[in-house]
Parts: structure tokens; sequence; C-alpha cells
């Protein structure tokens, strides 16, 4: 049985996406011959918390655990919370928060747990002289993460993965970030030792595989997934009684699709009966941003805001809708933006409904499993006609999804895949 090393920031029982892709791996891990070992903070203080996923780690994996400071803690006297999280940038903020942001952006790179490496490295380092493992994995954001990766590459030789579950320079709110151009320059070369360095880097997209390609040649795309517990086979769940679209995870100001509320709005005025039969549900943090357009739109009696549930609570919300929606940030890196939730949509069954790049990672796997239907970001008329078809086949009790081949999205399957990439590079 071969032994990987993950290395992870995000570990139960923290909560949100960042965990789930890594839990998962180690949870198939055994099915495959390997034997996982994970390297993780040993002091969190997680945005979100779930301690349901405590249940899913193997009962007897080593987990090794090193305390990490995290400036973020200090910040947080200044006005910047300790539960923010970095796709919920302050558009507009204040003289003390452009100040933190900038501290932020110039100070810690590439980003506030990069005073974990160090020690991390002289730990593992330690660690490795006594215990063999074929193979170290780090996983990012935080990007950070993967410059232990290189530490460890460059000076004990070991095989490594970068897993880049979002890109590093392209991720969504990289452009809002006030860096200077030493620190922007820093950046970029650091991804680019990364990539050069690493034995195979892993993606989750297309796009991204392709933006990466001209740095090395090794690229694997191992998508995100989702796993049994989404599958009820003894109790089938009641679908929601009004035409509920329900929209699951963060939404921050670049995921605010104003063309949504523009377009519900003018539905709800020429349509008694849609508007009563009409209910948004957002589970997960919203901006500030979302609230005010929805309040701007006349809507907000419409919109049921669930700030946050647990996992398997999510779940049920997902099979019970009639809609799934899901919002891509609007952002110059949208077109390889694929959200962790859409396979979770993907094994509910129900119609997914996305506003997105048409030619996109995620507009693609919802063309090839059948799973929904993509509107771009300005597209009105395609939206509204869009919703009043999905608005039809409910009334009819008709509203239903056919999809096909998301078997490969089982998180198993690709346990597997990431097996054989194991097993590729160590021959």
């Amino acid at each position: 049985m071969k032994k990987v090393l993950i290395i992870t920031y995000y570990w139960p029982p923290a909560g949100g996406s960042g965990v789930q892709r890594w839990l998962k791996f180690v949870k198939y891990f055994r099915d495959f011959n390997i034997e996982p070992i994970v390297y993780t903070i040993a002091n969190p203080n997680y945005p979100i918390i779930d301690d349901t996923l405590i249940n899913e780690i193997p009962k007897d994996i080593e987990i090794l655990r090193k305390p990490i400071l995290e400036p973020n803690n200090f910040l947080s006297y200044f006005g910047k919370k300790k539960t923010e999280s970095s796709g919920f940038l302050n558009p507009n903020p204040s003289f003390i928060g452009k100040i933190i942001q900038y501290i932020r952006a110039n100070f810690f790179v590439p980003d506030a747990r990069v005073f974990w490496v160090n020690p991390s490295v002289k730990y593992l380092k330690k660690y490795l002289s006594k215990n063999k493992v074929e193979v170290i994995i780090t996983t990012g954001p935080p990007h950070s993460l993967h410059l232990i990766g290189l530490k460890l590459k460059q000076q004990l030789k070991v095989k490594w993965i970068a897993d880049f579950r979002d890109p590093w320079t392209e991720i969504d709110y990289f452009h809002q970030l006030p860096f200077s151009n030493r620190i922007l320059k820093k950046h970029h070369k650091l991804e680019e030792e990364v990539l050069k360095t690493a034995d195979n880097v892993m993606v989750v997209g297309n796009t991204m595989k392709d933006n990466y390609r001209k740095f090395i040649k090794n690229i694997s795309v191992i998508t995100n997934g989702f796993d049994d517990e989404f599958t009820n086979k003894n109790n089938e769940v009641q679908l929601d009684s009004k035409f509920s679209i329900t929209h699951v995870g963060l939404l921050n100001a670049d995921r605010n699709s104003k063309t949504l509320w523009k377009v519900l709005s003018e539905i709800c005025r020429e349509n008694v009966q849609f508007k009563k039969d009409l209910e948004v549900k957002l589970i997960g943090k919203v901006d500030i941003s979302v609230t005010q357009k929805i309040l701007e739109f006349g809507l907000t009696k419409k919109v049921n805001i669930i700030n946050y549930i647990t996992h398997n609570e999510v779940v049920q919300f997902q099979k019970k809708a009639q809609v799934l929606l899901l919002l891509v940030n609007n952002v110059p890196s949208a077109k390889g933006i694929l959200t962790g939730k859409i396979f979770e949509y993907l094994n509910a069954k129900r119609p997914v409904l996305a506003v997105a790049p048409l030619d996109g990672d995620l507009a693609e796997i919802l063309k090839s499993t059948q799973a929904g239907f993509v509107v771009d970001f300005e597209d009105e008329i395609g939206l509204k006609n869009q919703l009043l078809k999905l608005y039809k086949e409910f009334k009819k009790g008709s509203l239903k999804i056919h999809s096909k081949n998301i078997e490969q999205f089982h998180r198993r399957e690709l346990t597997k895949k990431v097996s054989e990439l194991i097993e590729q590079i160590t021959e």
C-alpha cells in the first residue's frame, strides 16, 4: 500500500467547499491501495464550521497537526472579521479598510498563511526522515501551501503533486486586490515556479489546464464531484410545492446577477400566478449588494435567505428544489470557474439554470450531461424565456431533468483517477 502525505489547510470541522475535495479523496483512497496521511493546522479558526463532516474521516488514519500564525486574527481588531471570506472583499472599503486590504495584498505573499510554510517544512522534513511516503500532495488555496511542497521537493527530491482547487493569479477576486507591481510580479513568479517544479499539477477544469500548459505538460483534470450521502434510496424527497429556485453557496458581489433580479421582477409584474408561486432560496452567506438588488426590484418577500446549514441539510434542499440556480462570478476568469456545487446539483437530479459564459467549463458539463441550461450574463430575453419555460413545466407537473453520464463525477470514481495518477508518477 502506497503512502501519500496530503497537506491541506481545510479539514473538518471546517465547513464549506474548501474541505470537501480532499476529505472525499481520503475517504476512498484505501479502496485503491493508497494510505493517506493528512497534515493540517492545529489551531483552526475557519470561516464556516460543520462538525458533521468529522464523521466522514476514516477512523484510524494518521493526522499530523502544527499550529499556524494567523495574521487575520490580528487584522480582525482593525475591522476585518475573522470569518470573512476572500470572496467577500469590500468593493467600497473605509480608509482603515483600504489600509488593511493593502497590507493583506502586499505583506503576506502569496497569502496570510505564508507564516506556516517554514515551520511546516522543518516539521515535515523531520517526519519524512523517519516515515517513508511515496508522494506528497499540496492543495490550494491557500496557495502558500504549494510553497511547502516546493521546498520539500527541492530539498528531499520527493514526488509532488500540486492540486489547484482554484487558480492562483486567475482566481476570481485576484483582480480586486491592490497589489504593487513588484508584488504582482512576485505572485506570477511563485506560481510559475510551483507549476514548473511539481511532478504533476491537478486542476478542476479544462480552462485552467489550458492556461497552465505553457508551464508544465503533466497536468491532470480531476473535477470535484458528489458522494453517496446525496442519494436517498429509501425515502423519496417531496418536491417543494412552490416554484422554488434554490441557490446554494456563497453569493458575493461578483455573483450578484442583476439580470436575474430584473427578469424575476418583470415576470412577477406581468404574471400574478407566477408571483404567487415563486420562492427563491439563497442558502449560504449573501453579500449586502445582493440584498440591496433584491430590495430594489421588489423581491424581498419572494426571497428566503438561509445563512448556513450543515452539508447534509443542504443536500435535502437541493433535492427538493424545483430549479437549482447556479450563478458564476462575472469576472475576467469566468470561463474557467467550475464551482463544486455543480456536481452536487447533478446528483440532486433537478433542472439546473446557470448564469455563466456560454463557452465555459460549466456550460460544457451541463451540455454533456444534459442536466440544465446556461444563459449568458446579460441575456435578459434568454433568461426570461428559460424561466417561463421551466415555470410552464412546473405548472403541468412535468418539471424534470433526464441527465446522463453523471456517474463519472462520483467521488469514488474521481479518487480512482487520482490513485492512477499516483501510481503513474511513482513507477
